[in-house]
């Protein structure tokens, strides 16, 4: 059978490793495959430094479009990132017939519902398993591997970055800035690092397992996202002082009024499955009525880790390259026709527990007062400690049982405007699985 036809955009990182893993593995994966997979054309901007990688044997341009309308060219991988180019080279291949994998959640969560019906309409696949927690199979396994499920939520630590630079602070006591200097220098974290810190990276990543979990499209722009940069010190030994630790974590759950879609950093107990990932490693947790809890866990990010993923989808891709549309897996899990209108839940409806910690004056009757407040919303304390500090002031972390986040923002705007109060409310979410 004559071999697949490749066509590369982008010899970076990620599509350096692909080649490599390409070619390492080539006789194994036309065995998985039932026919070799070739990379027959590259596009990237620097053709000489690309020739001294690949050699002669490839054709190489430094014009994207001349690949993805090549009638040679079966199969598209997109990996030179970014968003406006990215997405005009796909709509472009799909125009062209052109299979598509691709490990750009950036596009796929702004653009990603345009993407799959332009695919969809002209009956090729577009695959991303590169996209969300590198090299960790977690789109095959909720596209396939839990399909008789009922999804009931997925929550996991999906940006490598931010979980080095809160397990350096944590173990190592690091400031932020350090920890984020050394995240740096060791490669996990960009010269900009703005979308990790910042939990965009992670909320792209989890708008696309939503959509996947509950069958809805893709709306990254209704996500809830809090970064980690106000993060600190005082709040990792806190937390680690009550039995918890902090990651960010990105989470979506199904409720009877909708679908929470959030990020955001949380507590979690520390003898949990989540609160012992460390360094820049990556884990999901899948909650099914079926199967229950399953847990995915690895590199989340890195040369070969992704690479794996790419080949992994071109593997899938070659294997129903000429089956008939209809009878292969939907790119979002669920066929196109049957997605379900659930709305997105505001922040302010999303259920949860909290931390709140305040500085106030060290005085009697502030804890009445403070109580008074939370009793007022509905709000229940779990539990609170008192920390003496400095000039008559107090240290009070109070933790809540499940209340709605609304109530929530109303007890703490009534506290906030106490004449006792030293500081703002410092509230993070606290969840259990």
């Amino acid at each position: 059978m004559e071999p697949i036809k490749v066509g590369l955009l982008g010899l970076g990182v990620v599509g350096g490793g692909t080649w490599n893993v390409l070619r390492r593995n080539a006789e194994e994966i036309g065995r998985r495959a039932g026919r070799q997979i070739e990379i027959v054309r590259v596009a990237v901007r620097d053709v000489a430094k690309a020739r001294a990688k690949v050699g002669a044997d490839v054709q190489i341009t430094d014009d994207a479009f001349e690949v993805v309308r090549d009638p040679q060219i079966d199969i598209v991988v997109e990996l030179i990132g970014g968003v406006t180019l990215a997405r005009e080279l796909l709509l472009e291949a799909i125009a062209h017939g052109k299979h598509v994998v691709t490990a750009n959640k950036a596009l796929l969560a702004m653009h990603g519902t345009e993407i799959f019906e332009a695919a969809s309409r002209k009956g090729v696949m577009i695959t991303f398993e590169a996209a969300v927690a590198g090299g960790i199979p977690i789109i095959k396994a909720i596209r396939e591997g839990l399909t008789a499920n009922r999804i009931e939520w997925v929550a996991g630590i999906i940006n490598g970055t931010t979980n080095y630079i809160l397990s350096e602070m944590r173990t190592n006591k690091l400031t932020f800035a350090q920890a984020l200097q050394q995240a740096q220098q060791l490669g996990y974290a960009e010269a900009d690092p703005t979308a990790d810190i910042q939990g965009i990276d992670a909320a792209q990543k989890l708008t696309l397992l939503a959509s996947m979990a509950f069958g809805i499209p893709v709306q990254f722009s209704k996500a809830y996202i809090e970064g980690i940069t106000q993060l600190s010190d005082e709040d990792l030994e806190t937390a680690q002082y009550l039995g918890y630790r902090i990651k960010l974590l990105g989470i979506t759950r199904r409720r009877a009024q909708g679908i929470e879609l959030r990020v955001h950093p949380t507590l979690v107990p520390a003898n949990s499955i989540l609160a012992n990932v460390e360094d820049a490693m990556n884990a999901v947790l899948v909650n099914g009525d079926a199967v229950g809890q399953t847990l995915y866990y690895g590199k989340g990010a890195g040369e070969e880790p992704t690479a794996s993923a790419v080949v992994a989808d071109l593997i899938d891709v070659t294997r129903l390259h000429t089956a008939d549309p209809g009878q292969r897996v939907p790119h979002l899990a669920f066929q196109p026709d049957a997605m379900a209108d659930i709305p997105i839940l505001p922040i302010d409806e999303v259920v949860s527990s909290y931390y709140l910690r305040m500085m106030v004056d060290d005085v009697p009757g502030v804890l009445a007062d403070i109580a008074r407040e939370l009793s007022n919303a509905g709000i229940s304390i779990g539990s609170m400690i008192q920390q003496p500090s400095e000039q008559g002031y107090a240290r009070l972390v109070f933790l809540t049982h499940s209340a709605q986040e609304q109530a929530v923002n109303r007890a703490i705007a009534s506290i906030e405007s106490m004449p006792f109060m030293r500081s703002q409310v410092t509230r993070l979410r606290v969840e259990e699985f």
